[in-house]
């Protein structure tokens, strides 16, 4: 036996080796991967980002900032933005945990899908009990375990790109991921509008998606294959605390550029996304069920527009053999987006924003993971270090919400947007100081 793990993971190293030196072969089998099993990686992806995204927009857009408002004694603003502070540290946490912890298990299962099973079942339940509760403190717990739950497959499913997909189709992957992802969340949406009186079976219905996405994932992406042969990892407390170390800013200046970048991105699509339903009704002036509708409008817009730029931008990137010019373009697409129900404060404005700004995002969500792909210090860690970027992510969830809520309860909406816009413009810059990756 341990000549054959020896064997096993000689062949190991020699199918990265090949894979750093020829764009084509897969790090995990050495040879280019076949049409079929493009297909199967391409579905699997599209499919886990649909569900997921779909289930969380069901109950972030939508049905929990209507389920505060039946909370007596707080003001619903407010109440979003703490919680969404709470389960955006938890996301941080949990993400850079389960991506360590994934890269350091050797389950004859793999070392991703555990993580993504598990993941499943705890973010389906979770999800689902957010709205069968009124108090406040239970609401953030219950989303915060959610967050665990989801985090414990987000992490580990990234990092699948990273361990066996070839250089030169992680564009087109990373495209499928974020065209599932980008177009779930506007479905989510369209989904909870239609359950905005009746909450109940909508979050029935956001828990069976989330719940879903990591069973089927499975089941379509190709069997991974087991990790018992790969080195064991040193045990102790101090050495898993050591585990968890970023790499350091002297030698992966373009790894800390792209998160910078990131976290700018994500605060800006944070700050109106979020609070979309409360800017039609408070800022546009809509009743409840005319934000419905317009809500659903703009989903549709989004999810049209968000595809088209998702499945366009991906294979595009990988063609032309670029990463920050699509990044930088949908960046300053969202921008512009986000300038129109600044100028215009009516529906019209918020469907021009769902229409551009969606565009730029779907382009955005389809290369931005294989840029972070591309600019990780040390492929060895790609859970760990794909999780320190996505915490620019969750610390966007985290401060977006936060953000949003001081600067509507203080100053009004007005003010959110070219804040808004300036933050998507700063991570142009940021991308654009990338030297490693063109």
């Amino acid at each position: 036996m341990p000549t054959d793990l020896g064997l096993r993971l000689a062949i190991y190293n020699s199918n990265l080796e090949a894979s750093r030196s020829n764009p084509k072969l897969s790090p995990e089998t050495g040879k280019p991967i076949s049409m079929l099993t493009k297909s199967r990686y391409a579905v699997g992806f599209l499919v886990f980002g649909l569900l997921w995204m779909s289930g969380l927009g069901i109950v972030s857009a939508v049905l929990l900032p209507e389920h505060l408002k039946s909370v007596p004694g707080m003001a619903p603003e407010a109440l979003v933005g703490v919680i969404n502070s709470c389960t955006a540290v938890a996301s941080l946490v949990s993400n850079l945990m389960f991506g360590n912890f994934s890269d350091r298990s050797r389950s004859k299962r793999g070392r991703r899908t555990p993580f993504i099973l598990g993941g499943a079942v705890l973010g389906g339940v979770t999800l689902f009990l957010t709205g069968m509760t009124l108090n406040p403190v239970v609401i953030t717990i219950v989303y915060c375990l959610c967050m665990f739950g989801l985090n414990c497959m987000l992490a580990p499913m990234v990092a699948i790109i990273s361990d066996r997909i070839p250089t030169g189709v992680r564009g087109t992957m990373s495209a499928f991921y974020g065209a599932g992802s980008t177009c779930g969340a506007p479905i989510g949406t369209l989904i909870g509008a239609v359950f905005i009186a009746n909450q109940t079976p909508g979050f029935i219905v956001a828990g069976a998606l989330m719940l879903l996405s990591g069973i089927i994932a499975v089941i379509i992406l190709p069997k991974e294959g087991p990790a018992d042969f790969l080195p064991r990892q040193k045990e102790g407390l101090g050495e898993v605390v050591k585990s968890f170390r970023p790499p350091k800013f002297s030698t992966a200046h373009d790894f800390y550029k792209a998160f910078a970048g990131r976290l700018c991105m994500l605060l800006s699509y944070q700050m109106i996304t979020i609070y979309q339903l409360y800017i039609l009704e408070n800022y546009v002036g809509l009743e409840v069920k005319e934000a419905g509708v317009v809500i659903s409008s703009m989903s549709v817009i989004t999810m049209v527009v968000s595809l088209v730029g998702s499945v366009a931008a991906g294979p595009l990137s990988d063609m032309i053999g670029r990463r920050k010019v699509p990044i930088i373009i949908a960046s300053v697409l969202f921008a512009i987006g986000i300038a129109m129900p600044w100028l215009m404060p009516s529906a019209t404005g918020m469907l021009l924003y769902s229409g551009i700004a969606g565009l730029g995002y779907g382009v955005y969500s389809s290369v931005d993971q294989a840029l972070n792909v591309d600019v990780l210090p040390n492929k060895e860690e790609a859970g760990k270090d794909l999780g320190i970027l996505n915490l620019a992510t969750t610390l966007g969830q985290m401060l977006g919400p936060v953000l949003m809520s001081a600067i509507t309860l203080s100053l009004g909406y007005a003010f959110a947007f070219p804040i808004a816009i300036a933050f998507a413009l700063l991570g142009c810059v940021f991308i654009m100081l990338i030297r490693g990756v063109r």
